[in-house]
């Protein structure tokens, strides 16, 4: 049983050889011009497109991984900045014993939890790119090494099929010359046969060369069969594939600049609570710097004709005037910078440029606010004219207290 299994592979590796051999020497005489060979324009144009979209989508799905990469990698660098923050933050920083602690720990939880949605939002924005843009662009690229394999497997076919298209015809061409040539042989070799064995010959010489000239024809029918299906496949596959590029590159990149559009967006908000964090702090220390001067003089924050004005605590912007000195306007909070335009969609909100300085307000009706949003005039406008006929409400976001 040993010996017929190694004889069965020796068949098939002979065979494969032989294969081989056929496809080397078909080619040879293919370019030496000795052989003709079938060129199809059209099926070449299909290929030249199909590595492109190869090539194409390999380097995109690279690149794609890089940029992936250096998400994590800003990730990674941004929790240790915040980590940072978060160690060296400490209320006994602007002297905790002396000041409101249900103030320090409400700034210190609102701390905590801008660092832990900072960090599930560069976690959610990796894996919604790695989900929606990644996966899908390797699903896309996954069909590429069988097609590519089937192309090279119709290239061989191909050449199988020019050498036996070569051979039958070599054997048609030369099938009244061999036939001339056992005639004369035959006839030789009859007229010292016995009479019997007479006209024996010839038939056998005949149906040898038939038998020759028929495994030619039956060898190029199945060379054909197989190259012809791998053709019309691929033919039927590769202009379909070639269209399908754009609805991919649509998708990954339409996908993508999505997820940025809401993480930039998110981030945006969360960095905003970030720095009004950090004006909180800062407030606490000019309160802690100013009240020890306050104690001395005896006087209060806002006192005038003082002579120790200048270390007086200031008036806190969360205070609201009621525009009695005819400088500000009623209601007045606080004074923002724009630092992003924004377009006013409705009749009540205020459209900002960068660079805008806006008076905040307070609203008539605090249940009328929403999150996120404040009213206020431009101090232009209020400066001008001095009124507050052209208030609005706009983003909380696209400003920064001044």
């Amino acid at each position: 049983m040993a010996e017929i299994g190694k004889g069965g592979s020796a068949g098939k590796l002979a065979i494969s050889v032989q294969k081989r051999l056929t496809r080397a020497q078909e080619k040879v005489m293919q370019k030496l011009g000795k052989a003709d060979e079938t060129r199809d324009a059209a099926f070449e144009e299909m290929v030249a497109n199909f590595n492109k979209q190869m090539t194409e989508g390999s380097k995109l799905q690279k690149d794609l991984k890089a940029y992936l990469t250096a998400v994590k990698t800003m990730h990674d660098a941004s929790r240790r900045l915040q980590d940072c923050l978060a160690d060296m933050y400490e209320p006994d920083w602007f002297g905790k014993e002396e000041m409101d602690a249900m103030t320090e720990e409400m700034i210190e939880k609102e701390m905590d939890n801008n660092l832990e949605d900072t960090d599930t939002l560069w976690l959610d924005y990796h894996q919604n790119i790695t989900d929606k843009s990644l996966t899908s662009l390797d699903s896309y690229l996954a069909q590429f090494p069988d097609i590519k394999a089937r192309i090279a497997k119709r290239d061989r076919k191909m050449v199988d099929f020019d050498s036996a298209r070569h051979h039958f015809s070599s054997l048609q061409k030369g099938k009244k010359k061999d036939e001339a040539k056992i005639a004369k042989q035959a006839a030789l070799l009859e007229m010292a046969a016995p009479s019997w064995a007479q006209g024996l010959i010839s038939a056998h010489q005949v149906a040898q060369t038939n038998l020759s000239f028929n495994q030619a024809e039956e060898e190029l029918g199945r060379a054909q069969k197989i190259f012809e299906e791998l053709n019309v496949e691929l033919q039927d596959e590769l202009p379909s594939l070639w269209d399908n590029r754009v609805g991919v590159y649509v998708n990954t990149f339409q996908g993508l600049a999505g997820h940025q559009e809401k993480f930039h967006g998110e981030m945006s908000k969360l960095s905003q609570n970030l720095n009004d964090i950090m004006t909180k702090l800062e407030e606490q220390r000019e309160l802690k710097k100013g009240a020890p001067a306050a104690t001395k003089t005896g006087e209060g924050p806002k006192s005038e004709g003082t002579n120790h004005s200048e270390s007086a605590t200031p008036t806190p912007k969360s205070a609201v005037t009621n525009g009695s000195d005819g400088d500000l306007p009623p209601g007045f909070l606080y004074k923002v910078k724009a630092v992003h335009e924004y377009a006013a969609t409705d009749g009540d909100e205020l459209e900002l440029k960068i660079g805008d300085d806006v008076l905040v307000l307070a609203f008539d009706n605090p249940d009328e606010q929403d999150d996120g949003w404040l009213l206020g005039v431009q101090e232009a406008h209020w400066v001008q004219n001095k009124d507050t006929s052209a208030k609005g409400v706009f983003p909380e976001n696209f400003t920064q207290k001044v």
